[in-house]
């Protein structure tokens, strides 16, 4: 009883996030192979328990509240982890399979994870694995509610909730700037170098506040224009003449661009491969873990 249970809530969302992206109950009847009136009950059973109203109705077309924006969100959550925990726990005896969710930010230790990653696999062709790149916060997020199953984050990074491995190199931190501008031509960019520069930073709090320990008295006479959390399109900013982007050294090139180290090169970053503590795992997710840990890539 109780898995024909789960089975039906599970539907009924999928029902909700059908409607929400059709915008129209007919069309998303049709789309799931079920009566228009089925759909109609299921989602108004669905308000109900809730207490909610999910549907703004305008006519034939429906859109979504705000409270009906959230319970997508939710929504699609609960079934992308379901359709996780299924795979997880389809595996063929004596092989281990299954599938890892990584999340991952735009980071040179991500080069030695996937090293690390491509032996393991090399042992375990029956693993397959789902990359997500974002900043720290959303992979938080995610390793939080179960979607993901393992974080690569930048130090300093808010770890206490979670067991982690280092990677044994640190990050470089510099600025990304047009090749033909005077900055290009130095060495290494010291704190003085940006005051009148128009710069692109990092958006997390932890870096910023390792920027504003390096720049020193210098940090509250930036000229900040804007703020980002993945380097790509910071990048565009900087081909576009936005300025110059202050960013970790990846393994990647910008057409016109170039990367000059900070100096005295004095912030404190690294990497590390991260997990929720006292959690649960599917074997090939454990067995990653411990294959990370007897290997030399990492230290404890």
């Amino acid at each position: 009883m109780e898995r024909e249970a789960i089975k039906k809530e599970l539907r009924v969302l999928k029902y909700f996030l059908a409607v929400a992206r059709e915008e129209n109950i007919t069309r998303a009847a049709e789309q799931l192979h079920v009566s228009r009136p089925a759909v109609s009950r299921q989602i108004a059973q669905l308000e109900e328990k809730l207490g909610i109203r999910a549907f703004e109705r305008k006519g034939k077309r429906v859109t979504l509240t705000e409270e009906g924006r959230l319970l997508r969100r939710r929504a699609q959550e609960m079934l992308d982890l379901a359709e996780k925990t299924a795979r997880d726990f389809r595996r063929e005896p004596h092989q281990l399979t299954g599938e890892i969710a990584i999340g991952s930010g735009e980071l040179m230790g991500f080069s030695q994870f996937a090293e690390l990653l491509g032996r393991f696999a090399g042992e375990h062709p029956g693993v397959r694995y789902t990359l997500f790149s974002a900043g720290a916060d959303l992979i938080r997020e995610r390793i939080d509610n179960g979607t993901l199953d393992l974080g690569i984050f930048s130090l300093p990074a808010e770890l206490e909730r979670y067991d982690f491995l280092k990677f044994p190199s640190e990050e470089e931190f510099g600025i990304l700037t047009p090749e033909d501008g005077a900055l290009a031509n130095k060495q290494a960019i010291a704190p003085e170098d940006l005051v009148d520069v128009p710069l692109i930073l990092p958006e997390r709090t932890l870096v910023q506040r390792e920027l504003a320990r390096w720049f020193g008295d210098s940090y509250h006479r930036l000229r900040v224009t804007a703020t980002y959390n993945l380097l790509y399109n910071a990048a565009i900013l900087v081909q576009k003449g936005m300025g110059a982007a202050l960013c970790l050294r990846l393994e990647c090139n910008y057409e016109g661009l170039k990367f000059v180290p900070l100096a005295p090169p004095s912030l404190e970053l690294g990497a590390a491969l991260a997990w929720k503590k006292q959690q649960a795992y599917p074997p090939a997710v454990s067995a990653l873990i411990d294959f990370a840990r007897l290997k030399n890539n990492f230290l404890l």
